[in-house]
């Protein structure tokens, strides 16, 4: 009776085989896959060794990137970069080699695929002959599954708001083209019927009835939209990058001159106590005025002197409230968490309305309450007051400092995320201006 352990170790006709291929080097490493520890903002990719002919040691290969990061969830990277995985393991075994034009391999496995499917084509035609099989097509998506699926996969990626904006400017689309296809008596409901030639003309149609910015933003939604769609295999193809953007005259919010200011804030402390608190959040914290309208009384931590907000496109983040603004704050003991900082009928309190309409509200406030009286241009608004106080901030501060350091306190305060963006925006807004130059004259 042999023992199985005995068995595994017997020595055998092969074995000297099985240790000539033990000796050889392997001639490249298993893929793997880097996900960065899970962290989304970074890249992910596919990565491997090759051993290298002329130094016979495995050497790191590009990192393959392919779609994978344009996907915003771990799954979905996951579920990519797994199929790089297998078809680069597989190409590898097969004999493909990074340090060889392959080109010449791949041919001779295409016409082998087309041979045997041919022959496959074949074998099922005389099989639905015989047995009248029913072959299956790709599944087809009217525009309407198409566009609920695109913004379904949309959720969790962007933001409540920039959602609704999306599926608002989808039905404007629908209705247009429902109008377009019925005076064409066309029966058009596949996506993959939509074509470059229909964008093109619902694009101008938009820029001729509203403006040539509302047009690009059209553009970029579809854009988004058509990207999900092929990634998905649900459209053929996004040719939305193929349609140029229209150039733009940009919308300017002038500063206030230092008198304006004044007098603005003098009236409101008599006629709107309210709306002036809402500008100083603006002016003081260099707030956008939809991050004002999003602060709720847990936002602040009045012990610390700090807040905490949504920025554009970003997380949470927090600022320190300065002292001049913290004066002028209620006790915020007697009020619920949860309450909105800012609402129609005073500070502190439930407002059930969404976002851009609260932002609204403020913004037609000021019209009526300020605009008008002092007769401010469309150039003047809520947004106005964070370039004066950036603008009166910076020149402050460069009485005691270089323009470098000046504008390195101020990206701090500002929230800034670079120098370049900083120097931009006070480019932007007129805030540095050069010295008198008259004796070089």
């Amino acid at each position: 009776m042999q023992n199985i352990y005995k068995l595994i170790t017997l020595e055998s006709e092969n074995e000297h085989d099985l240790e000539h291929d033990l000796k050889q080097k392997r001639q490249f490493s298993e893929p793997r896959i880097f996900d960065a520890d899970g962290d989304l903002d970074k890249r992910w990719y596919v990565y491997f060794s090759y051993r290298n002919p002329k130094s016979g040691k495995l050497q790191r290969m590009k990192n393959i990137y392919g779609k994978t990061n344009r996907f915003k969830t771990k799954a979905e990277r996951y579920a990519i970069l797994n199929i790089y995985k297998k078809r680069l393991s597989k190409f590898l075994k097969e004999g493909y080699n990074p340090f060889e034009d392959n080109t010449d391999r791949y041919r001779s496995q295409q016409n082998n695929k087309v041979q045997a499917n041919t022959k496959a084509e074949k074998s099922v035609v005389e099989q639905t002959i015989e047995q009248k099989t029913i072959v299956l097509q790709k599944p087809t998506f009217s525009i309407q599954e198409a566009f609920d699926k695109a913004i379904a996969l949309k959720v969790n990626i962007i933001s409540a708001t920039t959602l609704n904006d999306y599926k608002s400017r989808v039905n404007q689309f629908k209705r247009w083209f429902n109008t377009k296809t019925s005076a064409n008596n066309s029966t058009t409901t596949n996506i993959n019927e939509i074509t470059k030639k229909v964008m093109v003309d619902f694009l101008n149609d938009v820029q001729l009835r509203t403006s040539a910015r509302n047009r690009n933003n059209y553009r970029t939604v579809f854009s988004s939209l058509f990207q999900v769609l092929e990634d998905n295999d649900i459209m053929e193809k996004n040719f939305m990058s193929q349609i140029k953007a229209i150039r733009t005259k940009p919308v300017r919010h002038k500063t206030y001159s230092l008198k304006d200011q004044e007098s603005i804030f003098d009236f409101l402390e008599k006629n709107d106590k309210l709306l002036l608190l809402y500008i100083k959040f603006i002016s003081y914290n260099f707030l956008r005025p939809i991050e004002v309208n999003r602060l709720r009384i847990k936002d602040i931590n009045k012990e610390q002197g700090t807040l905490q907000f949504q920025a554009k496109n970003k997380a949470l983040k927090t600022k320190i409230i300065p002292e001049l603004l913290l004066r002028e704050l209620p006790d915020l003991s007697k009020f619920d968490g949860d309450m909105l900082l800012f609402t129609p009928d005073g500070f502190g309190g439930k407002w059930d309305t969404k976002l851009t309409n609260r932002r609204d509200y403020f913004s037609k406030r000021f019209k009526t309450v300020v605009k008008i009286p002092f007769e401010l241009d469309q150039n003047y608004g809520l947004y106005s007051f964070r370039h004066t106080f950036i603008t009166k901030l910076y020149r402050a501060l460069l009485k005691d400092s270089s323009p470098f350091e000046a504008k390195s306190r101020l990206m701090l305060i500002t929230g800034h995320n670079t120098m370049v963006a900083l120097e931009k925006y006070l480019r932007d807004i007129d805030a540095e201006l050069p010295n008198d130059y008259s004796d070089h004259l």
